[in-house]
């Protein structure tokens, strides 16, 4: 019996070092003074079946994005008990407890493997890195089913935990400088997703409903409510040499509580993007890509906001032109770069550009990565 438990042990890993390079803004680090390195992924994760019906994961992931570095200590990425009461060729029902990442649109649950990612960034109109952890996972429970029938494979999963809330959601919501702690509340995350033909045709719709709170340690300052509303409808056909990808979502936030008023919100942000990747050779791909983000409807271009002191119109929208190229040297192997032009900087890292009124609208950017895997 240990013998064969151990048969299941799986021990894998994924390396990705990118050099980023910008005209104006900084992206991960001083990018626009002589380039970047300080974007670095080192992850490790294994796996175990001490039972037919049971699975133990987990994975530990190091990353450094731009800012002073603190966060490239290595953390628990993701770390759950799965079981499964009832699995058959037709149907599996499952459940997973611990910290389990959070199904949103097409590449959230493995977005820091470069190998399942079309681009070195995926379009941050719907996969922020500059509020990564509001999205990334959640400690608590989900459930999962997956029902196969005769024309494609509908798989549903439903969680509900405490979401990351890192320094990351705290500077974009301001509060770095107030004195005080941002602490996750029970929140609620879903998808249900359609595989037709094999895959030829994917379709999901993915919701969620984020709660924090912001304990104040301030002399005379009330608590506040964060709770963010995001719901994702993505849509990606697969033919033999191409594939076209969109995804759509809308974003609603409101923080309140405050008695200062100049700290509530309360916003519907949109996001879309369309994307064609095409593959050539045997190991090649392009990819060119349309990237949309407003972080309010109401003002899409930040006029309003730039009015009332907020700060510059262009942090309110960001419209991002990608091109890219892959190359799968071995199947362990992988050399990208791509090339960004991008109107606006609504979704800039503040970590590396904290003072808005010292970006410029429009810029450029290029990135280069080499990953590794084993």
């Amino acid at each position: 019996m240990a013998e064969g438990v151990m048969d299941t042990l799986q021990l894998h890993g994924f390396l990705s070092q990118a050099y980023v390079v910008s005209d104006h803004n900084d992206f991960f680090g001083p990018s626009s003074s002589g380039g970047s390195l300080k974007y670095t992924e080192i992850g490790a994760n294994a796996s175990i079946r001490p039972h037919k019906d049971v699975l133990l994961a987990a994975q530990v992931l190091s990353r450094r994005a731009g800012g002073d570095g603190s966060d490239a200590r290595p953390a628990l990425d993701y770390g759950v008990i799965d079981y499964q009461p009832f699995s058959n060729q037709q149907r599996t029902l499952g459940i997973q407890i611990g910290r389990f990442k959070n199904p949103l649109g097409f590449y959230n649950q493995t977005r820091d493997v470069a190998f399942t990612r079309p681009s070195i960034l995926l379009p941050q109109s719907i996969y922020f890195d500059r509020t990564r952890s509001l999205g990334l996972a959640a400690d608590g429970m989900t459930v999962y089913h997956e029902e196969r029938l005769p024309t494609g494979i509908i798989r549903t999963q439903v969680g509900v935990g405490d979401i990351q809330a890192g320094d990351d959601l705290r500077r974009t919501m301001r509060l770095e400088d107030t004195p005080g702690s941002l602490e996750p509340r029970r929140s609620a995350i879903g998808q249900v997703r359609y595989e037709h033909d094999g895959g030829r045709i994917v379709a999901a719709l993915s919701a969620a409903n984020a709660r924090a709170r912001f304990v104040s340690d301030a002399p005379g300052m009330s608590d506040g409510t964060f709770d963010f509303q995001p719901w994702i409808l993505s849509l990606q056909y697969n033919a033999e040499l191409w594939s076209l990808t969109g995804e759509y979502a809308l974003r609603h936030s409101t923080l309140d509580g405050f008695a200062n008023p100049f700290l509530n919100f309360d916003v519907t942000g949109e996001s879309w993007y369309l994307q064609y990747t095409r593959r050539f050779h045997e190991n090649w791909q392009w990819l060119v890509r349309y990237d949309s983000l407003v972080s309010n409807r109401d003002d899409r271009s930040g006029s309003t906001f730039e009015a009332m002191g907020g700060g510059p119109a262009h942090t309110q929208y960001a419209k991002d032109i990608t091109l890219g190229l892959q190359w799968r040297v071995t199947p362990r192997v992988l050399l990208a770069a791509e090339y960004h032009h991008i109107d606006g900087t609504a979704w800039l890292p503040l970590q590396d550009e904290p003072d808005p009124s010292e970006t410029r609208r429009r810029w450029n950017m290029l990135l280069f990565q080499l990953s590794l895997r084993f």
